[in-house]
């Protein structure tokens, strides 16, 4: 006698859905209650999580790199955990490791700090490569593999990872490999005048962002409702066109004689993605070229890269990548 199927998941009605929405875009507010401006990197935060992707944030020390991710957590009452990454950092000290124990005189395993939903990975360009590509598994397969045994972990989970684009020494950049596991890049830019003055008005009425509750942070959404608007960013109509939009978009990179690598097919399927949760945040269930070119920097940038010849030019690859967009028809 055979056992019948597991059912498949129901996917969320469209109140369900308006109810994600409404709650994610609560977020932003109570985001700000901490973080004053940086309204795209709030956003793609948001959009990281959607998408079950990660995150790249990228700006000089002190533009609340760390603030905001750590804000974003208690908004949506998820777990976070933060690395600080070192030059001294092991691949175990990150996934957990084996352990002997006396009382069993047997070996099991302790987790590590990527066990948990938000991963915070600060300066993640301050560890050696082996290191960093240990968040490789974690990052695309959502498991760790220790001593030849898997291990899942939670759901959802995503690494937010930050870096300092000033300082070189000591630092160990990227790889190709790694950085095409984030889903996007934000660059967090130092904040205009009105809003240094409103961080300083904070500060001088007594905020303390080690002490967001006292702030008034409270979460505003739950892991319930991430899992609705992934669901329903997954079910976001794209048209043919769009799609053809986007491969064109790719492929434009791939001949431009100013980079050496141009957008890969994942990265075609990144900026599909990442539309898509655009939209739906939106509240469209379909994607417009718009979209496409709105998430266009922020998913595709950091997957280029400049010929030798292209650097020292003083070539920018924002600058590529706007021609690259602009070679391309725009479908009606």
């Amino acid at each position: 006698m055979t056992e019948n199927p597991t059912p498949p998941a129901t996917p969320p009605s469209a109140p369900q859905s308006a109810q994600a929405r409404e709650a994610l875009l609560r977020v932003r507010a109570e985001v700000g209650k901490a973080v004053v401006g940086q309204d795209a990197a709030v956003t793609g935060l948001l959009v990281a999580l959607l998408c079950r992707g990660h995150i790249l944030l990228e700006g000089v020390p002190g533009v609340a790199k760390t603030l905001l991710v750590r804000a974003l957590s208690q908004a949506l009452d998820v777990q976070t955990k933060r690395v600080q990454f070192t030059p001294d950092l092991m691949p175990g000290d990150l996934t957990g490791s084996l352990v002997f124990d006396a009382r069993t005189s047997d070996f099991t395993f302790r987790h590590g700090p990527v066990f948990t939903n938000v991963l915070l990975a600060d300066e993640i360009n301050r560890t050696p490569p082996k290191t960093q590509s240990a968040l490789l598994e974690a990052m695309e397969e959502r498991q760790v593999s220790v001593d030849g045994t898997p291990h899942a972990l939670p759901s959802p989970f995503m690494v937010a990872a930050t870096q300092n684009p000033v300082e070189y020494e000591g630092t160990y950049p990227l790889p190709e490999a790694q950085l095409d596991r984030f889903l996007l890049k934000v660059t967090l830019p130092l904040p205009p005048r009105e809003d240094e003055v409103a961080v300083l008005r904070r500060h001088a009425d007594g905020f303390d962002p080690r002490d967001l509750g006292a702030a008034g942070l409270e979460p505003v959404a739950s892991a319930s409702d991430l899992e609705a608007g992934a669901d329903a960013v997954r079910r976001v109509e794209v048209s043919d066109d769009v799609a053809g939009y986007v491969v064109d978009i790719a492929r434009a990179t791939r001949q431009s004689p100013s980079l050496s690598l141009g957008v890969s097919p994942r990265g075609a399927t990144a900026l599909m993605s990442t539309a898509r949760a655009w939209a739906w945040l939106n509240g469209r269930d379909y994607v417009t070229p718009d979209d496409v070119k709105a998430l266009a920097h922020a998913t595709l940038a950091h997957r280029l890269a400049l010929r030798p010849e292209a650097e020292l030019e003083g070539v920018d690859v924002s600058a590529v990548l706007d021609s690259a967009l602009g070679s391309v028809p725009v479908p009606r």
